[in-house]
């Protein structure tokens, strides 16, 4: 699959490429891609209720907020983001940024993976509360 291949997603800010996909490549335990931030752009505050989160800043000066704390991320640096766990994305820098996430696992459906809390302009939603798993 190449970049080229794959339509940009802009409603979330920032282009996203969801490359490695169920409906591209036929993946049935997650998801990968790559997102594409230019400097000032951001990526609107979610969370994912069935799914971690993992990146890797591949070039560009990031800035992650984990439920509201901000956190520096930079070239080469991973990081893990757990189920429910608020997050949103900035380029701080002065390129592009380049970021490969990878979700697992899949949500039930498309619609259930990915919760938003703001728009791309950081203007809030409404949003159900986080799924939490009951124990028995």
């Amino acid at each position: 699959m190449d970049l080229s291949e794959v339509e940009p997603n802009r409603r979330r800010g920032g282009d996203l490429r969801a490359m490695l996909t169920p409906t591209t490549v036929g993946a049935t335990s997650g998801f990968m891609g790559l997102a594409l931030i230019q400097p000032g752009e951001r990526i609107g505050e979610h969370y994912h209720p069935y799914s971690e989160e993992f990146v890797y800043v591949v070039c560009g000066q990031l800035e992650v907020d984990l439920d509201g704390e901000p956190h520096p991320l930079r070239p080469e640096q991973g990081l893990m983001i757990p189920v429910n766990m608020r997050h949103r994305f900035r380029n701080v820098g002065k390129v592009e940024a380049r970021m490969v996430f990878h979700l697992g696992p899949l949500a039930p459906s498309p619609q259930l993976g990915h919760v938003d809390t703001e728009d791309a302009d950081g203007v809030p939603i409404a949003a159900e509360p986080p799924h939490k798993s009951v124990e028995r």
